[in-house]
């Protein structure tokens, strides 16, 4: 079995909720409820890698606040290593656009806990929770 492939997400935190976002149709796990983020590229840190995406994902800027325990989780497709970080807009930054997906949706605490997310998320909602509910 290969490496997991490094990937990203935030949990960006606003006024008490957290954003999600719905992946295209045409692209893995199309349709699903995911927290945005993206690959890592080699020789790149966890969290650089996450401000970049953000950026080109959702077209705003991020400050990263905190870090959560790194999942492993098995697609049929791959493996992937997921770094969390929880996050705040910059106070500057324009809105979240969603730019590569195609809705935006912020949640409290209570519907973010019974939220069906793409399943790789479903343990960073729980590590989450935990530390902030």
């Amino acid at each position: 079995m290969s490496d997991p492939i490094p990937v990203c997400c935030a949990l960006i935190v606003d006024q008490g909720k957290v954003m999600i976002a719905r992946r295209p149709e045409d692209k893995h796990l199309g349709g699903e409820w995911e927290f945005p983020g993206g690959k890592i590229e080699p020789h790149e840190a966890p969290a650089d890698a996450l401000v970049r995406e953000i950026q080109e994902e959702l077209g705003c800027t991020i400050r990263i606040t905190d870090s959560l325990e790194p999942i492993v989780h098995v697609y049929s497709r791959a493996t992937i290593r997921l770094h969390a970080f929880v996050a705040r807009l910059d106070r500057d930054s324009p809105p979240p656009h969603p730019q590569e997906h195609t809705a935006l949706r912020w949640l409290d605490h209570e519907a973010l806990a019974q939220a069906a997310l793409a399943p790789a998320d479903m343990p960073i909602v729980n590590l989450y929770l935990q530390r902030y509910a």
